[in-house]
């Protein structure tokens, strides 16, 4: 990794993240009496309901789509997958998850398992591969991490929670705006339809969707509770190492070299947890405090595994 984009990575990426997550926690203390929760709720509706939607639109119109895009969702399912599969081993048949109820094996099991791809994605792969890395983390997460949050993610919560949920998987997934917004992007792409200034336009308006999910993760980590655990080291090592070592082997054993496609699949991998963690594991009764403590320290040690990473990756390309 050069020198240059090294500080770039700094500049533009890791430090307005950090102010963004910072901000996030330090707004209740300047504001005393509002509502955390509440607060969380309204822009987490917000984003969903429009700025995320409008945002995918135009990802989806703008992209260039061909095979090799592919590699990148493939990559990160795959990774997933074995996550959770490593997880669930580690927490059902061995030592590691003695002493653990099933709503917390099943908050570490999908920390572990399933990673910020867009809202950390986004800016980080922008800036590691410019403007055309911009397509990668929204195929990512259309097409790996929101069909398997949906769906295996749901069930895991399911079988572990403590609730009165029933869900339909199928059903949940098509109520999501953002999945709408992206098929009728991707559909105007295929079309050859020129709507330019529509697509621009509605880039504009979805811009605020990644500053405002981070203010939101800052929002969401229990910053005065930040203590270490055995489960919380459990999925943090999944996380941030042997989920990225396996996408990193998987990119690896791809036909032809290393590509640009195969590296953004690895670091997608390596992202810190999702914060849909927390909320299906409030909604299924899952153990939310465990959840956001997984999250916060994923996030913090993150902004260092995330450059490790870059650099192998550079390493091997080079």
């Amino acid at each position: 990794m050069s020198a240059d984009l090294a500080q770039q990575l700094l500049l533009k990426t890791l430090l307005p993240l950090s102010l963004l997550i910072a901000a996030g926690g330090i707004w209740p203390r300047w504001q005393s009496g509002i509502s955390i929760v509440g607060l969380r709720g309204e822009i987490n509706r917000l984003v969903l309901n429009f700025f995320a939607p409008v945002l995918f639109f135009s990802a989806g119109a703008a992209a260039t789509v061909d095979l090799n895009l592919l590699q990148v969702p493939l990559i990160l399912g795959v990774a997933t997958l074995a996550g959770l599969g490593l997880a669930a081993l580690a927490l059902f048949a061995t030592p590691l998850g003695h002493g653990l109820s099933r709503p917390q094996r099943g908050a570490v099991m999908l920390a572990a398992g399933f990673g910020n791809v867009l809202f950390f994605g986004y800016p980080f792969l922008t800036t590691v591969f410019g403007e055309r890395g911009a397509r990668y983390p929204f195929f990512a997460d259309m097409l790996a991490t929101t069909p398997l949050v949906w769906s295996l993610g749901v069930w895991i919560a399911f079988r572990c929670g403590k609730h009165t949920e029933h869900a339909s998987f199928l059903r949940m997934w098509l109520n999501l705006p953002p999945v709408w917004g992206f098929a009728a992007g991707i559909a105007v792409n295929l079309s050859g339809a020129h709507l330019d200034p529509l697509v621009e336009a509605a880039r504009l308006a979805g811009s605020p969707t990644i500053p405002l999910m981070l203010f939101v993760l800052g929002l969401t980590i229990p910053w005065h509770d930040l203590r270490p655990q055995k489960a919380v080291s459990v999925a943090l090592l999944i996380k941030l190492a042997l989920m990225p070592l396996l996408a990193l082997g998987v990119a690896l054993a791809w036909p032809g070299p290393l590509t640009e496609p195969g590296e953004a699949g690895v670091l997608e991998a390596a992202m810190p947890t999702m914060v849909m963690v927390i909320a299906l594991a409030d909604r299924f009764g899952l153990d939310t405090r465990l959840a956001g403590l997984i999250m916060g320290w994923s996030t913090l040690t993150g902004l260092v595994t995330l450059p490790f990473w870059l650099w192998l990756l550079k390493e091997l390309a080079s």
